[in-house]
């Protein structure tokens, strides 16, 4: 297995790093002696709603977080310094009115979800050009504006004076939003205290002198940064939340050793010794797999889950998200990118329900080709529509399983027969589920054959089998939607008129909601489905072809109010 420096996203998350450890190192000294760490939280947070906005309209996510960032930026310091009310009253409110303005926007304007998850955990393993122009763009100005205003930054500090509206305060504001906004791809909007404030508060625990405090702050925010990838690689975590804890650790830390050295002198060599032992910890080496066979990637639980049952053991199948996983909420992991480095074929969900396995397979620098089986699903069944959840039909499934079995035998030609074989069986076995739940849904009379989803996720599997799904708790094919009060009231008085007798959560979903609308209307929300992804392990939806048969279980029990069941098995 190769190295991690030989690895296209871990090079690039790495400059990534390191140039944002300029910017936020030069300038993260600069917030902590003016007193701009809340502020500074806040711009980075308040970007949410410019996200939002400009996924949903089409433009660029960060010229949108940018415009809500410096409006932000700007509120506070306009209001701020009429000294009517204190800057951090000020903040708090600016940064819940956006915080709200975004959630509004995400869930009753464009209904977006995934793609703005990015921007707000961020994702070092996705890394392009335009994120590092960005971050060299932000590294350049901080020094900049170093140069140009510190000293005037550095006596308003001293004075104890806040954000004002002359000229340095201005370009200290917008340097802040910049950074913030560069931060995003990296570390995202919710983190970015961990490279904006974290070093220079930690460094300002051991020097008072200013270039003294700015240098060490960059090179300790290079250091933790490169220390989270490193982190990341070995230990197969999110880059961003790895360099989170390390920042936040490394100011604990330091924090506790110098009060002890403070209180005893003497222990200093062995603080010192301490600090260094914990910041090489990162370092340790992980061994590669001996596995020989060649390697296919699939993106979805579903489908990673199909794939394998047809590859058997002529081909290794690495499944991007986890059992229990959303889509919607996918972060990657070095492990994938890894994976889809070393795939011989990538196997997509497609229909914009993993439009994230681009960028991974750009931050791998793989050359596989990419197989859309969800598109090819539609197209050979003729099923037509942009449901993405187009196994939930087990026809459009069937369909599915030939772009899978030509993409294996593509990468393992001598298993061409045992790979047909296998596939030919799994067929099968789908006819024969088919006919089953089929078979069970028809106990249920037509009349009462209405279902209320948690989101808009089973309009397939309804039409397949003759179920009219009323209405869903969240009305969007996202699960990261949120539904308004006006929503969820015509959705009670839709259960009451249809005499709908479930409600039926999703699994791994928070299913408050849905079960107090149930309470609210009558109906029963004990059964829960599986859309998204497959169950963990002993569940009895942890297989594709078992989640299947357990929605259906669930369905006919929830339908007819506990009077039909059936042993559907897959």
């Amino acid at each position: 297995m190769p190295g991690a420096l030989d690895l296209p996203f871990f090079r690039d998350g790495l400059a990534e790093v390191l140039l944002l450890a300029v910017a936020a190192g030069v300038l993260g000294t600069w917030i902590v002696l003016r007193g701009l760490a809340f502020f500074a939280h806040a711009v980075s947070t308040a970007t949410f709603p410019g996200l939002v906005v400009a996924e949903g309209v089409g433009f660029s996510a960060m010229l949108g977080g940018f415009g809500t960032a410096a409006l932000v930026a700007g509120l506070v310091g306009i209001i701020a310094s009429r000294r009517r009310t204190g800057a951090d009253s000020v903040t708090a409110l600016v940064l819940a009115v956006a915080l709200a303005a975004g959630a509004v926007l995400a869930s009753d304007v464009f209904g977006t979800g995934a793609s703005v998850d990015r921007l707000l955990f961020g994702s070092l393993l996705l890394i392009d050009a335009a994120d590092l122009r960005l971050a060299a763009l932000a590294a350049i100005l901080a020094v900049g504006g170093n140069l140009l205003w510190g000293r005037r930054w550095l006596a308003d500090g001293f004075a104890g004076k806040g954000l004002g509206r002359s000229a340095p305060d201005i370009v200290l504001v917008v340097l802040i939003a910049i950074v913030a906004v560069a931060s995003l791809a990296a570390v995202g909007a919710l983190l970015a205290t961990a490279l904006l404030i974290a070093p220079a508060a930690t460094t300002r625990l051991l020097t008072s002198r200013m270039r003294a405090w700015q240098l060490t702050t960059v090179a300790l925010a290079a250091v933790e940064g490169t220390a989270g990838m490193w982190a990341a690689f070995e230990f197969d975590v999110p880059p961003g939340a790895a360099i989170a804890v390390i920042a936040g650790g490394t100011f604990a830390l330091v924090a506790l050793v110098r009060v002890a050295v403070l209180r005893t002198p003497r222990l200093a060599p062995a603080a010192g010794l301490l600090v260094l032992t914990a910041a090489l910890l990162a370092g340790c080496g992980s061994g590669g797999s001996a596995d020989r066979r060649p390697q296919v990637a699939a993106t979805t639980t579903q489908l990673a889950d199909m794939t394998a049952a047809i590859a058997g053991p002529d081909v290794r199948v690495h499944g991007i998200l986890r059992r229990n996983s959303d889509p919607h909420e996918y972060e990657p992991r070095p492990s994938d990118v890894r994976a889809v480095a070393d795939a011989r074929a990538i196997l997509t969900s497609g229909l914009g329900l993993d439009g994230w396995a681009a960028d991974v397979v750009r931050a791998s620098g793989a050359h596989a080709p990419v197989v859309d089986v969800g598109a090819a699903a539609l197209a050979t069944s003729g099923a037509g529509g942009d449901d993405p959840h187009w196994w939930l039909d087990p026809e459009v499934a069937i369909a599915g399983t030939r772009s899978v079995e030509a993409a294996l035998i593509d990468v393992a030609p001598a298993h061409r027969a045992a790979i047909a074989r296998r596939a030919q069986a799994y067929r099968a076995r789908l006819v024969r589920l088919d006919a089953a739940i089929r078979a069970c849904v028809d106990r249920v009379p037509a009349a009462e054959r209405r279902i209320v989803t948690d989101h808009d996720a089973f309009g397939r599997f309804a039409q397949r089998y003759g179920i009219e799904v009323v209405g869903v708790v969240m009305p969007a094919a996202t699960s990261r939607a949120q539904a308004s009060a006006g929503d969820l009231a015509s959705l009670e008085r839709t259960i009451r008129r249809t005499g709908a007798r479930a409600v039926f959560p999703e699994a791994g979903l928070n299913a408050d909601l849905a079960r107090r609308i149930a309470t609210d209307t009558g109906a029963d929300a004990q059964e829960v489905l599986h859309a998204d992804r497959l169950g963990p392990q002993g569940s009895g939806a942890e297989t594709y072809l078992g989640m299947l048969a357990a929605d259906a279980r669930a369905v006919v029990r929830g339908m007819s109010g506990g009077t039909v069941s059936c042993a559907v098995r897959p």
